[in-house]
């Protein structure tokens, strides 16, 4: 599955003293990498659960038959590293519209937290749900939500042999000077080891998948 990521980018991405491009090596009385990351997780919303559509009666597919609409956007997040678990929260808001405006009404959305190591593995999933409230003639309401996850400290952090061998300074003239550590094989599945993804979207049916993937 592919994912985009909102409110912060980039897993495994390095940011560079003196640079702008991730990944560049840097010479300071020396060649070396300095390398900064969190083990806070990245957090964003999987390709195609961003949205859900309601159909009245339910197994129509026709515009026509739309009964509600929603929307997960703004998704961002807080992240308590202090201990040995991470405590991460991705919170987002929910934007939803009908097409019938007669009377009050309140529509219920589940939606799921996971969390994703490595960019494929998921390690951890949860299920709440987001209520939306729409007041009598009214088209459109909104809600706010949020889904949480602890991730084990350790896991989250690079061991001090690989920081050590992307922050090592190289000399100028040295076989390895002009070799980017971030290239090479164990480097970047020690990176992939050690981050971390909050994910979050519409827990949707495979009909609702396959609709928001093929419209």
């Amino acid at each position: 599955m592919k994912f985009r990521t909102a409110a912060i980018a980039g897993l495994a991405a390095m940011t560079l003293s003196g640079c702008q491009h991730a990944g560049d090596i840097v010479v300071q009385e020396g060649v070396g990498i300095t390398a900064l990351r969190s083990v806070c997780p990245a957090v964003g919303i999987p390709d195609y659960t961003g949205d859900v559509t309601l159909f009245n009666p339910p197994a129509a597919r026709t515009e026509e038959a739309i009964d509600v609409t929603a929307t997960m956007t703004n998704v961002r997040t807080t992240c308590d590293d202090s201990g040995a678990k991470v405590y991460a929260v991705a919170n987002f808001d929910v934007y939803a519209q009908r097409r019938d405006t007669r009377g009050a009404r309140t529509v219920t959305l589940p939606f799921f937290a996971t969390v994703v190591r490595g960019g494929s593995t998921v390690t951890a999933k949860r299920v709440g749900a987001v209520t939306l409230n729409f007041a009598d003639g009214d088209a459109r309401a909104h809600a706010t939500a949020a889904g949480a996850a602890y991730i084990d400290k350790a896991e989250a952090t690079l061991s001090d042999e690989f920081k050590q061998r992307i922050t090592r300074k190289r000399k100028s003239g040295e076989a390895d000077a002009a070799v980017d550590p971030l290239s090479e094989p164990d480097v970047k599945a020690a990176l992939a080891r050690a981050s971390f993804e909050l994910l979050v979207g519409f827990q949707l049916t495979n009909e609702q998948l396959a609709y928001n993937a093929t419209r």
